[in-house]
């Protein structure tokens, strides 16, 4: 049987916790029994102020005889559930399992239900198994959804920087650490997915960091919902399920796209004081995301197309991103520069390139463009899978792949853009 169990002896406000903690590891013994499993975790607390029992030296040298007896049994001993299940999270990803079988009390299952949501993400499946009796000396109440959020919050806020610092790139065009665990994802990973292993808490405490270093207000912070398609959201309209692109003549919002490999596109006009962002991966730049963009802005807003200046963000290059011949043939149709390698079996593609093309063909001017192929600037459309000490990318890292992302606002109150 594959996966991993989680042992519940987490036991606050128990006056008779040696008595409860040694009926459950029993329990937890017969339940497993033969069945197979990678690892088995017992979730113990170290310490309660409110418990009056004896010390629980005979529960933790039985814990101690199990680890000594069987290789697969680890103990998990932290002051708190948030912690216990966060450092679990990294000794099962280090062992790349996601399936966790739990046993505990029916009091207990809506209180870890809560934690598992805010610290693991839906590529885990949990199961929970109410195989322990209820304790009838501790009437102490489960924390509500608000207080273990900010448990989850008080928690992660402690956690040490990983590896490196914070780094924003800006364009001269428009004025104006992490905590991540998994290796390709340390540290600032900036995007929550159901496919991946980084789970919300962590990723909100990352850009609760980078609005530190950077000066926004992470509560005022709108990331695009990503699609691979050209719609568009314009801020104060109802937004669709999801889009590739937003607009807005707000201040103090901030707006950002994502991108591993994928370009985040930047849209500024100073004149009309109004502002853009995109995801363009290679579907979406043949879907014209980044002129519908552009079109968002000139018809809601008012802005002129020669007014607007547009930065292409770090992303894959040509040198290391290839496609069917059959995909890479739209963008030999936008312009044969775009392909590289044409009669082979997998061409590589220049997606910035097709882009500046595009907009260009659109009516942006030329020198309004900030890419890689610009000389009077510095460059900020970097490959972000020839750089891994600077940018996450899902064709170097494979499905553990992180996300950094490109993002701008409107200060208050001088309306600058930055």
């Amino acid at each position: 049987m594959s996966g991993v169990v989680i042992v519940d002896l987490f036991h606050s406000h128990c006056l008779q916790y040696n008595v409860c903690l040694q009926k459950r590891v029993k329990t937890a013994a017969t339940f497993i029994g033969e069945r197979k499993y990678e690892r088995v975790y017992f979730m113990l607390q170290t310490h309660d102020q409110n418990n009056t029992s004896s010390p629980r030296d005979t529960t933790r040298a039985q814990l101690q005889e199990l680890t000594q007896m069987n290789e697969i049994t680890c103990v998990l001993e932290h002051g708190s559930v948030a912690a216990s299940l966060y450092f679990f999270k990294q000794a099962v990803d280090e062992l790349d399992q996601s399936a966790v079988l739990v046993l505990t009390s029916t009091r207990r299952i809506a209180e870890l239900k809560a934690y598992q949501e805010r610290l693991f993400t839906a590529l885990y499946t949990f199961e929970y198994a109410a195989v322990f009796d209820e304790c009838p000396s501790n009437a102490a109440e489960a924390p509500t959804d608000a207080q273990v959020e900010e448990q989850v919050a008080i928690f992660v806020r402690q956690l040490p920087v990983l590896k490196g610092e914070i780094s924003v790139l800006r364009s001269s065009l428009i004025s104006g650490p992490g905590v991540s665990c998994i290796p390709s994802l340390s540290a600032l990973n900036l995007f929550c997915s159901s496919r991946r292993r980084d789970p919300k808490a962590v990723v909100a405490e990352n850009l609760r960091r980078l609005g530190l270093h950077a000066g926004f207000d992470p509560e005022k912070f709108h990331l695009i919902k990503t699609d691979h398609a050209s719609d568009v959201w314009v801020m104060g309209k109802p937004p669709p399920s999801s889009y590739d692109g937003i607009v807005t003549n707000r201040a103090g919002v901030v707006i950002a796209a994502p991108g591993a490999d994928c370009m985040p596109l930047l849209f500024t006009d100073p004149v009309a004081k109004v502002i853009g962002v995109a995801h363009a991966g290679w579907k979406g730049t043949l879907m014209g995301i980044a002129m519908a963009t552009v079109s968002a802005m000139v018809t809601e807003f008012g802005s002129k197309v020669t007014d607007i200046v547009a930065v292409i963000g770090p992303s894959v290059g040509p040198c290391c991103f290839s496609l069917d011949k059959e995909s890479a043939e739209h963008f030999h149709s936008i312009d044969p520069s775009c392909v590289r390698g044409r009669g082979s079996a997998k061409p590589h593609i220049d997606i910035r390139l097709a882009t500046r093309i595009l907009l260009q063909q659109g009516g942006l001017l030329p020198h309004h463009i900030q890419d890689d192929r610009v000389s009077d600037r510095p460059n900020l459309t970097l490959c972000t899978a020839c750089h891994p000490e600077q940018f996450f990318s899902h064709v170097r890292d494979g499905n553990h792949f992180g996300t950094q992302i490109g993002f701008l606002w409107i200060k208050e109150p001088n309306n600058s853009p930055l």
